[in-house]
C-alpha cells in the first residue's frame, strides 16, 4: 500500500490535512519543553514526519491499514525509537493515563471522537498542553470567553483548567477530502487537571438550557428560594444568563450552593 492508493474511511471520520503551510503552523505553535510528543490519529503521517523532525511521538492509529502504511513509511524513525505506533483504538487504551510520562497532545483529530478525546486529555495528569486540529465550532466553544453566545460548560472546564486560544481558522480546502464544515486548530496550555466530577455536574445544569435563565435551570436541582440569595451574595442578577457568568463566578456559586445539598423544597413552586 501507499499514501496515493488510500481511500478515507468515513467510519473513522479520516479528513487527511495536506496544507503544508497548516502543518508548519500547527509545528510553529508547540509550546517549547522536553515534554514527549502524543498524536492521535496520524493518518498518512503528513503531520507526524514533522512532528519526528522536533521530538519523539508516541502515536496511536485505529485503522489497521494505515498502521501498516505508517510502521513502511516511517521504519527508520520506528528504529531510532523516535516513533512508536499504536494500533487501535485510542479510548481502549486510555486510562487515567495515556502514557506513563509528561506530554503535549498534538494532532489533527478525527472530528467524531474530539470532544470526547479533548475532555480525556484534559482529565490526564501527564498530559500538560493540547494542540489540536477540530470542528471550528467545537474549537470556538473551548476558546469562548463569557459574554459570547457559544461560551458554555466546555468553556468554562478549560478556562478552569488553563488558557485557550484559537491558533488558525483552517478551510475545508486544506483536507483530502474536503470535510463540510470549517477547522480551526487551538492551544490549552494547562495549569491544573480537570477531575470534579460534581463541579462539571452543576454545570451540565447550569447550561442545560442556554437560553434560559441560570436560575430558572439551577432550580431544577436546587431551591429557587436559596438560589436566588445565592445569586444575590454574587452579585448576579436573577435575570442573568448561563453564558454571562465568568469562570471564576461559577466556581464561586458552586461552593456556595455545595451548602444547599442538591434539595429543592419540593412545599413550594420552583418556576
Amino acid at each position: 500500500m501507499n499514501k496515493e492508493s488510500v481511500v478515507a474511511k468515513k467510519k473513522f471520520g479520516q479528513n487527511f490535512l495536506k496544507d503544508q503551510s497548516v502543518l508548519r503552523q500547527i509545528v510553529e505553535a508547540m509550546p517549547k519543553n522536553e515534554n514527549k510528543i502524543v498524536e492521535i490519529g496520524p493518518g498518512l503521517g503528513d503531520l507526524t514526519k514533522f512532528l519526528v523532525d522536533v521530538k519523539s511521538v508516541e502515536a496511536f492509529e485505529v485503522d489497521t491499514d494505515l498502521c501498516k502504511l505508517l510502521q513502511s513509511t516511517f521504519k527508520e524513525e520506528i528504529a531510532t525509537k523516535r516513533l512508536h505506533i499504536n494500533c487501535g483504538d485510542v479510548l481502549n487504551a486510555w486510562q487515567s493515563e495515556l502514557v506513563r510520562e509528561p506530554y503535549d497532545l498534538v494532532a489533527n483529530l478525527p472530528y467524531y471522537i474530539a470532544t470526547n478525546i479533548l475532555l480525556k486529555a484534559l482529565a490526564d495528569p501527564m498530559c500538560k498542553n493540547i494542540l489540536v486540529m477540530v470542528q471550528l465550532e467545537v474549537a470556538e466553544k473551548f476558546c469562548a470567553t463569557a459574554g459570547e453566545k457559544v461560551f458554555g460548560s466546555l468553556s468554562v472546564i478549560a478556562q478552569s483548567i488553563g488558557t485557550a486560544q484559537i491558533v488558525v481558522k483552517v478551510p475545508p480546502t486544506a483536507f483530502d477530502p474536503q470535510p463540510k464544515v470549517d477547522s480551526a486548530v487551538f492551544l490549552i496550555e494547562k495549569n491544573a487537571d480537570r477531575n470534579d466530577k460534581e463541579f462539571e455536574d452543576m454545570l451540565r445544569v447550569a447550561f442545560s438550557q442556554p437560553r434560559k435563565t441560570l436560575v430558572k435551570n439551577l432550580s431544577s436541582k436546587y431551591d429557587r428560594k436559596k438560589l436566588q440569595e445565592v445569586l444575590e451574595k454574587l452579585e448576579l442578577a436573577l435575570t442573568v444568563r448561563p453564558h454571562q457568568v465568568s469562570t471564576n463566578d461559577y466556581h464561586q456559586l458552586y461552593k456556595l450552593t455545595r451548602s444547599l445539598d442538591g434539595r429543592r423544597d419540593t412545599r413550594g413552586s420552583t418556576k
